[in-house]
């Protein structure tokens, strides 16, 4: 902890869960990161990029103001021209989201293949000198096929969202109603900083969110898939610190044994958290039988997901 004497790697651990963050370069974008992880899930199932219909992009930190950050994307993945292409602005329930996008999508018959990117360079979002921010977030990438075939069916969903808690998760300045930097940053008596420039996060009121809502968000994915809790071979929640996780698990009485944790290899990755996830959960072969996803976030938004797996013995996500 160069910049932060005062907090070690032991005490960052014990405290929230996390040994090791990935931060992306100066010059590395959110593109960058959504490329090199299609071009990895491209290799690892030999996915050809001209079947691909349909590019989803879930992203807060994007390439420019406009084009879509996707449709840079489709070129550089030499994706056809005939494929669909948009950005979608959540944040960590943005996976959940995506899912029900693409599910629209191929029922809806509109496509048939979609390429589901999750990516955040949030590092950039953030003051040099905003130590609890810093020490939570990690930038990372996921992509996900979704097709008419493949290892999990996506069941039915639980979507929420409430605005009123907009300005608990919020950088202000940037978009058309503040497009100037304000310039306004101050230090509590702890040396934190607060930023209209910066990404701030009241933690209080963000955890007391997540209390509030998440328990009732599971009950009613279980509810819309006629499912009971005891029915759910693993719970995949968004992996925001461990102590938040921990604290929820306690709540909704899920046993340790059926509760994923990963982030401590990769700290909070925004969307990306629950898709990373769902790859490290399934190369240890857990992604079998009834999956619940839940993510919750910025916005407020939260959502919520069954994924009915049938995983073969070995088989690579």
């Amino acid at each position: 902890m160069k910049e932060f004497p005062e907090w070690s790697v032991e005490k960052v651990a014990l405290k929230i869960g996390i040994l090791e963050r990935h931060i992306a370069d100066k010059t590395e974008c959110a593109s960058d990161l959504a490329f090199q992880a299609a071009k990895k899930m491209f290799k690892e199932h030999s996915v050809d990029s001209q079947s691909i219909d349909f590019i989803l992009l879930c992203t807060q930190s994007p390439d420019y103001f406009l084009p879509t950050t996707a449709c840079i994307l489709q070129h550089k993945l030499g994706i056809p021209t005939t494929a669909g292409a948009l950005d979608f602005n959540l944040g960590c329930s943005g996976f959940v989201y995506g899912l029900s996008l693409a599910k629209g999508l191929i029922v809806s018959e509109v496509a048939e293949n979609i390429l589901l990117l999750t990516a955040e360079t949030f590092s950039k979002h953030l003051h040099r000198k905003d130590k609890g921010n810093r020490t939570i977030f990690g930038d990372g990438a996921s992509a996900t096929w979704i097709s008419t075939d493949g290892f999990a069916e996506i069941k039915n969903f639980s979507l929420g969202t409430d605005g009123k808690g907009a300005e608990n998760l919020i950088i202000k300045t940037g978009g058309s109603r503040n497009p100037g930097k304000l310039n306004d940053i101050k230090f509590d008596e702890d040396g934190n900083p607060t930023s209209s420039d910066h990404f701030y996060m009241n933690g209080p009121e963000i955890f007391t969110f997540t209390l509030t809502n998440v328990p009732p968000l599971v009950e009613d994915t279980l509810k819309k898939n006629n499912l009971n809790q005891s029915e759910i071979d693993l719970f995949i929640f968004h992996q925001a610190n461990k102590y938040m996780m921990n604290f929820l698990r306690n709540k909704i009485k899920i046993k340790e044994e059926n509760f994923y944790y990963c982030l401590e290899r990769f700290g909070n990755t925004v969307s990306s958290t629950i898709p990373i996830a769902l790859y490290e959960s399934k190369k240890e072969n857990m992604l079998k039988g009834n999956i619940l996803l839940a993510g919750f976030g910025v916005g407020y938004s939260w959502g919520g997901v069954i994924l009915k797996c049938e995983q073969k013995q070995g088989e690579k996500i």
